[in-house]
C-alpha cells in the first residue's frame, strides 16, 4: 500500500517591504512521503518570496499556489498563474536537470530555482553554461544552514510572518525566527 502525503495548514502573513506588498494567505501543504521537512519548508519560502508577483505581475488576479511538487515531476513547486490559465511564474526547489529547467521556461513566462542543499554548490557550476542561454531562468542559492533552520519551524498547523526587506526574509512563528538571504546565481 502507498504512503499517502502528510497535509501540513499554514498561514502566512506575508509583508513583503521591497514590493510593498502585504497580504494573508492561508496555504496547504501536501507533503509527499519522500520529501523533507527541509524541502517543504523551502517551498514555502520560495512562495513567499515570490508573492508579490501576484499583485504586480497579475494585477491581482491571478492563484499562486503549490504544485504536486515530488508526486509529479513535470509540475512545479509553486506555480503563478492568471486569470488565462497562463502560467507567469514556475518555481522549482532543490537541483533539476537541465531538461526539467528547459521544459519550465517552455512553460512559463519566468522559472526561478532555489537551491538549499550543500551539494548545489557542485551541482551549479556543472549546470551554470549549460543553462546559460535561458533567459528566462534565475536561479537562488540559500545557505546550506537555512534548511535545517526552516524545518525547525515546521508543525502540521503553522502561523507565520515573513517579512522581506533588503532581498533577505525573515520568517517567524511562535517556534522560532530564521532570517535567509538568497544570493542569485543567475
Amino acid at each position: 500500500m502507498a504512503l499517502k502525503s502528510t497535509i501540513f495548514k499554514a498561514q502566512v502573513a506575508v509583508a513583503d517591504i521591497d514590493h510593498s506588498y502585504y497580504s494573508d494567505h492561508a496555504l496547504t501543504l501536501a507533503r509527499h512521503p519522500s520529501e523533507t521537512d527541509e524541502r517543504m519548508m523551502v517551498r514555502l519560502l520560495a512562495l513567499a518570496l515570490n508573492a508579490w508577483q501576484l499583485a504586480d505581475v497579475c494585477q491581482g488576479d491571478g492563484v499562486l499556489r503549490f504544485g504536486a511538487g515530488l508526486s509529479d515531476p513535470s509540475d512545479p513547486d509553486v506555480v503563478l498563474t492568471d486569470f488565462t490559465g497562463r502560467h507567469r511564474l514556475w518555481i522549482e526547489v532543490g537541483q533539476p536537470e537541465e531538461r526539467a529547467l528547459q521544459r519550465a521556461c517552455n512553460q512559463a513566462d519566468a522559472v526561478a530555482v532555489y537551491a538549499f542543499a550543500s551539494s548545489a554548490r557542485i551541482w551549479w557550476p556543472a549546470l551554470q553554461n549549460k543553462v546559460a542561454r535561458m533567459d528566462r531562468l534565475q536561479v537562488w542559492g540559500l545557505p546550506p544552514e537555512a534548511a535545517p533552520e526552516l524545518a525547525a519551524l515546521a508543525q502540521r498547523s503553522m502561523v507565520l510572518q515573513a517579512t522581506v526587506q533588503d532581498g533577505a526574509v525573515t520568517l517567524s512563528s511562535e517556534a522560532g525566527s530564521i532570517s535567509v538571504e538568497p544570493v542569485r546565481w543567475k
